[in-house]
């Protein structure tokens, strides 16, 4: 486990997939992160590279040869990462691509997540690193899931999901027998700002929004205020998911998406996927804010 704090907040990242764990107050050791009951769902906050969700048949074509990739990728749960440096507000890990991750992903490359602490903040930077003689395709995403509610005297539907802008936007919905998207939507946010959070939102999996114009989404009890906050500038794609039984709800930023029900398989042409030429660095973050108030 691998810590950083400053006087406000304390983070904690697990070495297993660099997956962030903890953050809590320094001065009341509030404690804003899932605990990660196996129970229900037991992860904190995979890191999701390089593929978003699930693939059709978990495989995918490139130069006309198929492999095969677990959903969400090879990040999460891999022990191979390691870290990489390591400053006063800042970690940052790394992953190598090697002759085993070359069968299913057959691309040279360095990923690099980085944690940087900022007073109330934790920004999580994403770094790709194109090591090949080609371009490489990828997808980048975050899973962080924030316990809901935070404190014992509130219930899960006091908490709301407040946008920076008003919204009219659907979520895609997802075949639950494969995890792929289906060409069905459902109005979802309509005119307003504000996303209530119950257990039975997620009876049908995530929202996935593909069309907000906002770009920071915040927690907020009914009880308590503001809670946190997530800016996600760099990402075009939100997910926002829990377990229905599961009391916290994650607030995922993406950049791309799980394969459709109609994918050909083509990995260059997956929506959603980035193109990286020889040589090139691709960079993208995300930063989770909490409110001030809240630590004292």
């Amino acid at each position: 486990m691998f810590t950083l704090q400053n006087d406000k907040i304390k983070i904690s990242i697990k070495k297993i997939g660099a997956e962030l764990c903890k953050i809590i107050s320094v001065k009341n050791k509030t404690d804003f992160m899932w605990n990660a009951n196996p129970d229900v769902w037991g992860s904190f906050a995979p890191n999701l590279f390089p593929i978003i969700g699930a693939l059709k048949d978990n495989s995918y074509i490139f130069d006309n040869k198929k492999y095969k990739l677990p959903k969400h990728g090879f990040i999460r749960h891999n022990d191979a990462i390691t870290l990489n440096e390591q400053t006063e507000n800042s970690l940052t890990f790394k992953l190598t691509s090697n002759k085993v991750l070359q069968k299913i992903y057959p691309f040279k490359f360095e990923f690099y997540i980085t944690y940087i602490l900022i007073e109330n903040c934790i920004e999580v930077k994403h770094t790709v690193k194109n090591c090949d003689d080609k371009s490489i395709y990828f997808s980048i995403g975050g899973h962080p899931a924030f316990k809901c509610p935070v404190f014992n005297n509130e219930n899960y539907d006091d908490y709301v999901l407040e946008f920076e802008q008003a919204e009219n936007s659907k979520t895609h919905l997802i075949n639950m027998k494969n995890g792929l998207i289906s060409s069905k939507t459902k109005p979802m946010i309509v005119n307003t700002n504000t996303l209530p959070l119950t257990h039975d939102l997620f009876n049908e999996d995530a929202l996935i929004f593909k069309d907000l114009k906002s770009r920071k989404v915040t927690l907020k009890s009914a009880l308590n205020g503001e809670i946190l906050s997530v800016s996600y500038q760099d990402f075009n794609y939100l997910g926002i998911w829990a377990k229905p039984n599961g009391d916290y709800v994650c607030i995922e930023p993406w950049l791309g998406i799980a394969d459709s029900e109609n994918t050909n398989q083509e990995f260059t042409t997956k929506e959603g996927v980035i193109s990286l030429k020889p040589n090139k660095t691709f960079e993208a973050a995300y930063q989770i804010e909490i409110n001030e108030t809240l630590l004292a």
